[in-house]
């Protein structure tokens, strides 16, 4: 009987043999368009290919492959895999000196979602403020969410700026902000509560994290280091499926959140 390779071996070890298995997952293709998209020959390719099908992967039918009922389950769940790999491949020293438990079990589970992220490192000179990327795109955004349980001065005024500009603002903090806003920012809050386009939210969960931002264009992650230590550094996503993330995560907190209408 045939020797027959570990599966992970024959999923992951050739770039050609993983690429095949990629390009198979929307359906059939001929060689030609293998050839074309993994830009190889058919001398190269072709060993790869068998590989795949003596462990029933793949088959083929005059010179056009397609995965196997084994092959769609085994492709099915490569593409989360090396979606996760991708993302903590960006900087996996970062993502692995945070906390990131305030992301749901459900959502953790999707995190190749975030896809192509960077983690931004602002200068000394830049530590303090807003992120310059979020801020410039919120001022032409139909909205902006917010998750962050530490006030900066420059809140009131960037909420008022987008609210002019008739974006629908959402924004949950901790009952520790909301007290600072009662005792020494009460004035300007109370100015963007009279806009319908402003929704204060507290939450009374247990937030390990120092800001989740979002709106049209970008996704902004401030989370803690595991010491608990603040860290200027954060992630920036931009994609359109990272985007659809963070609303759901933003949901996740939202529903358990109580209201604020004044102050």
């Amino acid at each position: 009987m045939q020797m027959r390779k570990p599966l992970l071996d024959v999923a992951f070890k050739s770039e050609k043999r993983k690429g095949v298995l990629l390009l198979l997952q929307d359906g059939a293709k001929k060689m030609d368009y293998l050839l074309k998209s993994l830009d190889t020959n058919r001398q190269a390719l072709l060993p790869q290919i068998r590989i795949l099908e003596e462990h029933y992967l793949v088959d083929h039918y005059n010179h056009i492959y397609r995965l196997t009922d084994i092959g769609k389950l085994l492709v099915d769940e490569m593409v989360p895999l090396l979606g996760i790999i991708e993302v903590l491949d960006i900087d996996i020293d970062y993502w692995g000196n945070h906390q990131f438990d305030f992301i749901p079990p459900h959502l953790f589970k999707r995190m190749n979602e975030l896809q192509k992220c960077e983690v931004v490192r602002p200068s000394h000179t830049d530590i303090h403020d807003l992120n310059k990327t979020v801020m410039k795109t919120s001022f032409k955004s139909e909205f902006q969410r917010a998750i962050c349980t530490f006030y900066h001065p420059h809140f009131p005024e960037f909420f008022s700026g987008l609210m002019q500009n008739n974006a629908d603002v959402y924004f949950i903090t901790t009952p520790e902000v909301l007290d600072k806003l009662k005792t020494e920012r009460i004035v300007e809050f109370e100015k963007l509560f009279e806009s319908k386009l402003f929704h204060f939210y507290v939450s009374f969960a247990k937030l390990n994290l120092l800001a989740i931002v979002f709106n049209n264009y970008h996704l902004l992650i401030r989370p803690l280091k595991h010491d608990g230590e603040i860290d200027s550094n954060h992630i920036l996503c931009s994609s359109p499926m990272a985007l659809e993330w963070a609303n759901d995560l933003f949901e996740y907190y939202l529903k358990d959140s109580t209201r604020i209408t004044e102050i």
